[in-house]
């Protein structure tokens, strides 16, 4: 095999049998050397080599923190082309799914005053148990706790118990419906739900969007087996529209910004939610932690996301909840 080939984070996750986010753990943590193309982080064959003998041998493996010799540097692609090196231990995981999040890592990357930012995609709950687990630095989360109607602080108390933390709105959105076009099934509310015959296509387990469902099945006394179609599973909003919009379901639960890019397809919007950010407060996470808010106060940052629709900016940047 070619000494130039590489790896995605997405092909080592499927080498070493680990999840993606443990993959980008390893290259936070310096163990596997790596750089940048474009959006996409890739690493060498001979990293990957290195990296497995080093934990057969017992330097290294991949729950410990110990580097390899030379792995102390990430390789970052520049737009003539060559690389510059950078210490992998400044980089920054920002877990979650929505494109504000990608927007979000641009501002870190052109603000020079934080680690470099790499992205990993995984829902509100898998973001959150990754940041328990010390795989993130800045996750997202939009979950309803249908008891209280609150959103996030009842999962992120939960799950980061004994975890020192802030929280920061990043935006607010309407969530509800995709049905096809002219909504013939006449879905007006969730308990609208448990029509006979109703066939629907649903978020994987984790998803923001599958939790406000399985909430909203409760609240009504509607049994998730009874939807047809509950079990069968996509992994963005824009996967279950495609689903509605060419008739291979009758309904899905989404955003209403989907709802504006899948042609085909109506928006039911039933509940506003909110999409806020989690970050770790440690002595040496407070720059960057500063360096986020400002960016969310910003004016440039907000006129970008503003100009998507879907999105009420109204509350971002303020601090929601602080231990």
């Amino acid at each position: 095999m070619s000494d130039n080939t590489s790896y995605t984070t997405e092909e080592i996750a499927r080498v070493l049998k680990i999840s993606k986010l443990k993959v980008y753990d390893l290259i936070k943590k310096g163990e596997l050397p790596s750089y940048r193309v474009g959006k996409q982080m890739r690493v060498d064959q001979s990293d990957l080599e290195a990296y497995k003998q080093n934990a057969r041998s017992g330097m290294t493996s991949p729950t410990s923190p110990l580097a390899f010799a030379g792995a102390n540097r990430t390789q970052v692609a520049t737009h003539s082309g060559q690389f510059n090196s950078k210490a992998t231990g400044n980089n920054l995981v920002i877990t979650g799914q929505d494109m504000s999040l990608d927007i979000l890592a641009t501002y870190l990357e052109r603000s020079q005053s934080t680690g470099r930012p790499l992205r990993s995609y995984a829902g509100s709950l898998d973001s959150l148990i990754a940041m328990y687990q010390g795989e993130s630095d800045i996750v997202s989360t939009h979950l309803l706790d249908g008891d209280t109607g609150e959103y996030n602080l009842p999962y992120i108390r939960k799950i980061l118990v004994g975890f020192s933390y802030v929280v920061v709105r990043l935006l607010t959105r309407s969530a509800g419906l995709y049905v096809q076009k002219g909504n013939p099934r006449g879905l007006l509310e969730w308990s609208h739900l448990q029509q006979e015959g109703l066939t629907m296509i649903n978020r994987e387990r984790g998803a923001g969007a599958r939790v406000l469902l399985d909430e909203q099945l409760r609240l009504h006394g509607i049994p998730a087996a009874s939807l047809s179609g509950y079990e069968q599973e996509e992994n963005s909003h824009l996967a279950v529209a495609g689903k509605v919009a060419r008739g291979e379901a009758d309904v899905a639960i989404g955003t209403e910004k989907a709802a504006k890019i899948v042609d085909g397809i109506d928006f039911i919007p039933l509940i506003q939610e909110c999409y806020d950010l989690v970050m770790l407060k440690k002595t040496e996470h407070e720059q960057w932690i500063a360096t986020v808010i400002d960016i969310l106060r910003s004016p440039a940052f907000q006129s970008e996301l503003g100009s998507i629709h879907g999105y009420d900016l109204t509350e971002t940047g303020t601090i929601i909840y602080e231990t």
